[in-house]
């Protein structure tokens, strides 16, 4: 069954502009067209807007999605997992925003005002930046990092908080359900991992994400601080995202 762009634009709620606008950039360029030269859908069509509507509301780039999914190697279920896992994540971030207005609320209606602890919840994104720069401080990733963070508000730190902490809760529950670093759940979310840092922070390329494993488990302190989510938490990481690395190398 075919559908016109104007049907194909009321069923999914989006404008018959962007319609035209996806097929000019190649990210859904219609199956077929009628004798009058009018776009057609088919449900292979719908399927793919379906994927660019997931990336659209987790706020991907047309671009970014226009490069996932002219990928040969796109996997639809994959994108599923993935996007799946990304939700999850905003829900957790919609959630303490909205507690954290709450919490402003009430203190606002008492006449009391907030400290900066309160603010931002303890959370310092620059904790460490001196000896960061000192070690990776030449590195492309290092300044692709510094010119990024610069224009974060404290909304985007809180984000990028509940983004991190909800892949690494994924990590150890798969941990503590006995699900191997090598399994594809496990490499799936070691892939989130890495797509968070690359969105938020740099590009992170394979071998990249899997020396940053290797460094949890090597430096003490990062040890610590990714293992007070669950024990033994840190070297799971550093398998997963090594098992991760080669798995998308194949």
């Amino acid at each position: 069954m075919a559908f016109t762009v104007s049907q194909v634009a009321q069923m999914a709620g989006v404008s018959v502009r962007a319609l035209h606008h996806y097929d000019e950039i190649g990210l859904l360029r219609p199956s077929g067209r009628s004798q009058a030269g009018y776009r057609l859908y088919d449900g292979v069509d719908l399927e793919r807007l379906q994927q660019v509507m997931f990336f659209r509301a987790l706020e991907f780039p047309l671009e970014e999605i226009a490069r996932i999914m002219n990928d040969p190697d796109f996997d639809v279920r994959g994108a599923l997992r993935m996007q799946r896992q990304l939700l999850a994540g905003k829900a957790v971030q919609v959630r303490g925003l909205i507690a954290a207005v709450d919490a402003a609320i009430a203190r606002h209606e008492k006449g009391e005002t907030m400290t900066t602890e309160e603010l931002f919840e303890g959370f310092d994104p620059k904790q460490h930046e001196a000896e960061a720069e000192e070690r990776w401080g030449q590195s492309q990733e290092w300044a692709q990092s510094k010119r990024r963070t610069a224009r974060y508000t404290g909304q985007d730190w809180a984000k990028i908080k509940a983004e991190g902490a909800e892949v690494y809760q994924q990590l150890a529950a798969l941990m503590a359900a006995g699900a191997p670093p090598t399994s594809t759940e496990a490499m799936d979310a070691a892939e989130l991992h890495r797509q968070h840092i690359s969105r938020w922070f740099y590009d992170c390329s394979l071998s990249v994400h899997r020396g940053l494993g290797e460094l949890y488990v090597a430096d003490p302190r990062f040890t610590a601080n990714i293992d007070k989510v669950a024990a033994g938490l840190s070297q799971y990481c550093c398998d997963a995202f090594a098992a991760n690395a080669e798995h998308r190398r194949a």
